[in-house]
């Protein structure tokens, strides 16, 4: 059984580069294709792989401005040759899904949403695109023929697995397609948990509208509280100009000291309706305790007065009565962190091995049990 794997393109560090990691050591003999790859954006630990790009990665300037290669990436998509391959699992939130596979060869796709600028986070990814303004003028009418071929490109699946309960849902709605969960990995054996806390609340990720930093921001604008906030993206800079002191932007940081500032946080906030939340589980890993908006992927991570709190309506004054309210005295940092083992990178890679084993072995079977066609005469029309 030859693999390859695909994912839509290497040019940031998110939890679905995690998850093609794991993939990578589930099945290292296989090599990724992707849109473009550029190293300084994401983990050296991509460095040793066998990453096969598109054309656009010959592009000038592509990987700096590589959002305005949107209307060539289906094309870009398309034009991977992975006509030798028996299987071939893609990493996708937009554009690896559309991938081209031989007659007899089984694609099975990773979703970690359907593509979110496309059908539930377009005037978002509007604001946030940083592009001339002719270009952004245009954009509605390049979704909208981008937005057909993502529903048709769908339909050359074999078999999705969607990463939480809340894109399967989706995965229902936009493409009308059925898709079995399995959680994306949280790598706990990074996080450790702190014998005292220190005392600031934390929040981070990458900076984008969807996420709802400026909630967040608001909220402890407010109440004074200290906050320190991780990460970066198109919106950091405005975030910066309407906080206040109390609030620190410790920018993007490397895994030991993100594991530092989960461990001596007070708790977690997550305001957003993620897909899955990868971040709130890190924090879990490291005992700490996660307040969340009631909505998404958290309701699959976080356990009501074991691993944290919810807030029901996504408005900064919800969120301050939250965070004040909070005590993180009731918790038990041992809990929390059992609780997040569950959704260990070790677990993701068994499941995955095991559904991609089962899924080939029972096409194999499949295949085997289809009666022979038989042979037709091609007959010629008869002079009347």
């Amino acid at each position: 059984m030859k693999i390859a794997l695909v994912h839509d393109h290497l040019v940031q560090d998110g939890g679905a580069e995690k998850v093609l990691l794991a993939l990578q050591e589930v099945f290292p003999g296989a090599p990724t294709y992707t849109l473009l790859y550029d190293r300084r954006r994401v983990s050296p630990e991509f460095a040793s792989k066998d990453i096969r790009t598109s054309f656009l990665q010959r592009v000038p300037f592509g990987l700096k401005k590589y959002q305005w290669m949107l209307p060539l990436m289906p094309a870009a998509t398309e034009a991977h040759d992975l006509s030798k391959y028996d299987v071939v699992v893609s990493s996708s939130s937009a554009f690896a899904k559309g991938i081209i596979t031989r007659p007899g060869a089984i694609h099975i796709c990773y979703c970690h949403t359907p593509t979110r600028y496309l059908w539930s986070d377009t005037h978002g990814y509007v604001q946030d695109l940083k592009a001339p303004r002719v270009l952004k003028a245009g954009l509605p009418f390049l979704l909208n023929k981008l937005r057909v071929w993502d529903r048709l490109s769908a339909d050359r699946v074999d078999r999705f697995i969607a990463n939480s309960a809340t894109v399967a849902g989706r995965i229902r709605k936009y493409y009308e397609r059925g898709s079995d969960v399995i959680h994306p990995p949280v790598e706990t054996e990074k996080f450790s948990i702190s014998d005292a806390p220190g005392n600031y609340f934390l929040a981070g990720g990458r900076l984008v509208s969807y996420k709802r930093f400026d909630l967040v921001i608001q909220a402890f604008n407010r109440t004074g509280l200290p906050l320190k906030i991780f990460g970066d993206g198109p919106l950091a800079a405005e975030y910066r100009k309407i906080a206040r002191s109390n609030i620190e932007f410790t920018g993007k940081v490397d895994d030991a000291a993100k594991a530092e500032l989960y461990r001596n946080a007070i708790a977690f906030i997550h305001p957003q309706e993620e897909d899955f939340g990868i971040t709130a589980l890190e924090s879990m890993a490291s005992g700490r305790p996660v307040i969340a908006y009631r909505k998404g992927g958290a309701l699959e991570t976080v356990v009501d007065g074991v691993t944290g709190e919810f807030f029901d309506d996504q408005e900064w004054e919800e969120l301050a009565t939250a965070v004040i309210r909070f005590d993180a005295s009731r918790y038990d940092a041992r809990k929390i962190r059992a609780h997040a083992e569950a959704f260990d990178v070790k677990a993701f890679k068994r499941r995955i091995a095991a559904y991609v084993s089962e899924v080939w072995k029972a096409s194999r079977a499949e295949a085997a049990s289809e009666p022979v066609p038989a042979r037709q005469e091609i007959l010629e029309p008869q002079n009347a």
